[in-house]
């Protein structure tokens, strides 16, 4: 889309009353709680889905590839916020044997179309937290960073123009753009700061870093969301130290002084938790918007909060024919409450209304089967520590975010507390993974599922905490190796992304990252 079309929608965005906006999603909330209090986002049984984002390289060299729109819809796959992302979202399924085989094979099915497609274009999807090299010819910073303005007619301005920032290498989604453009940009970073790494860019670009699956669990009943989202705050930690795998930025990005030991000695394993909070909270105010969540008395709670969210972008609504159009403002607004675990409320129709859980903090992961298998151990254990009345809920919450953020540095190495089954509060890794993870088989088991496929969809989990190794690790061994070797910075940081790549072409669609541990 030629850059003066784009810079015309946003400055329609521009043009959306604020006040007006928060009031319609403040009433929208109302709406969403006397449905909510009518049974409306009720349910027979617990449903999970998954969102699993990728980004595209040049199949040859690994360097990162742009992806023409007309592919993202040949291969069914949506538009992130880069030109190099792509998006897939599974159809939900209920929580049972089936219904987690129909997630694998959906995401095999349309993921071994969508490489194939590919194929022909000498571009390869790939499954990663954060890519390190960037497109052939270009360096990281000037991609992320490179904008136009643009000056477009806007009556309600002074001198009836305004000039809009376009970023070169964003998609044409409007909503990303106006976010460098409204007269509250302030609200966003647009930085990324990491140990030896300060990024500035005068839009959110540098967000497109970053790579994740998203599993949703749908509560049966609405008024129980907040007990399960207070134990999915407590898993946060030990599910993200177990997933950790973006701990290398691009070679360019670290600062000039910075050395190879520098970056290995500083580095935290999932930098992707830093970079969207970055990126998008302003550095000068409070906790920002994208946080690790407060815990929740009441499901009212849940809606006012998404509700009187501070707003970004206040977006153009279209009337529509869904169900949850019957609150469209809330659910624009849902789309910037940006939080690691958020909660969700919405559905095409009534019959499918519903309110869910989104688990947000697990970066993409090595293969299709690791990513199944967070979704499997997420799914498992909420159905088994709200039914057991585990009392890891007692952890303090303050605790809880605390164990996020070393999980985020540390991954497996860090020091998280947790409370056992029988009470005890332990920081013993092997103790806290042996409970969590036979509270997960016990979910699994509880749905329906037998022992032996409960066991299987949790091996790949299982092994990286037998190993003591995740995919954030493997990386660092990697760069270490090749350092120790005499190569420089850039050199190992490639040579590492090409070997991750060569081995998620052997094992993407049938093998898992347990295939890997040992070579």
């Amino acid at each position: 889309m030629p850059s003066g079309d784009l810079a015309a929608r946003v400055t329609d965005v521009l043009s959306v009353d604020a006040d007006g906006y928060r009031e319609h999603a403040e009433a929208d909330a109302e709406v969403i709680k006397d449905a909510i209090e009518d049974g409306v986002f009720d349910n027979p049984q617990a449903i999970v889905g998954l969102e699993y984002e990728f980004y595209a390289i040049k199949d040859d060299d690994a360097t990162l590839r742009r992806v023409p729109r007309r592919l993202l819809e040949l291969i069914g796959f949506e538009k992130e916020l880069g030109l190099h992302n792509a998006e897939m979202t599974t159809s939900p399924q209920p929580l049972n044997g089936h219904g987690l085989a129909a997630q694998e094979s959906e995401v095999k099915a349309r993921l071994q179309t969508a490489l194939n497609v590919t194929q022909s274009e000498r571009m390869r999807l790939v499954s990663d937290g954060l890519w390190t090299i960037p497109p052939e010819g270009e360096d990281a910073t000037t991609y992320l960073t490179d904008s136009v303005e643009r000056t477009v007619e806007d009556e309600a301005a002074e001198g009836g123009e305004r000039s809009v920032r376009v970023a070169t290498n964003m998609s044409d989604s409007a909503r990303y753009h106006a976010m460098a453009n409204t007269d509250r940009a302030d609200v966003a970073g647009m930085r990324v700061e990491a140990p030896n790494v300060s990024l500035q860019a005068d839009t959110v670009m540098p967000e497109s870093l970053i790579t994740s699956i998203q599993p949703h669990y749908q509560v049966a009943h609405a008024p129980d969301l907040p007990t399960y989202f207070n134990y999915a705050v407590r898993t946060a930690a030990p599910l993200l130290a177990l997933g950790v795998n973006s701990p290398f930025f691009p070679a360019d990005l670290y600062d000039d002084e910075a050395t190879a030991e520098d970056v290995l000695a500083d580095g935290w394993m999932e930098h992707r938790i830093s970079v969207f909070e970055t990126v998008l909270n302003d550095p000068n105010t409070g906790e920002g918007k994208v946080r690790f969540p407060q815990d929740l008395d009441s499901v009212e709670e849940a809606v006012d909060r998404i509700a009187t969210d501070d707003t970004m972008v206040p977006m153009p609504v279209e009337a529509g024919e869904r169900f949850d159009d019957q609150f469209p403002h809330f659910r624009r607004k849902h789309g910037t409450y940006w939080r690691w675990v958020r909660p969700v409320f919405g559905g095409p129709t009534r019959s499918a209304a519903n309110a869910r859980i989104e688990f947000r903090p697990i970066p993409a992961q090595p293969t299709v089967r690791d990513s199944v298998s967070f979704l499997a151990a997420f799914a498992g254990l909420l159905e088994s520590l709200v039914r057991l009345e585990h009392p890891v809920h007692e952890l303090d919450w303050q605790t809880a975010r605390e164990n996020f953020y070393a999980a985020m540095r540390d991954g497996l190495e860090a020091d998280i507390v947790w409370i056992t089954n029988d009470g005890k509060e332990t920081t013993d890794t092997l103790a806290l993974y042996e409970d969590l993870l036979a509270h997960a088989e016990d979910g699994l088991t509880s749905r329906g599922l037998t022992e032996e496929q409960a066991a299987k969809y949790l091996y790949p989990l299982r092994r990286r905490v037998r190993q003591q190794l995740t995919p954030g690790r493997w990386k660092r061994e990697q760069v270490r190796s090749a350092v120790d070797d005499g190569a420089d910075l850039e050199t190992a940081i490639e040579t590492m992304q090409r070997a991750y790549v060569r081995r998620q072409r052997e094992t993407l669609l049938e093998g898992s990252f347990a295939d890997w541990i040992g070579d």
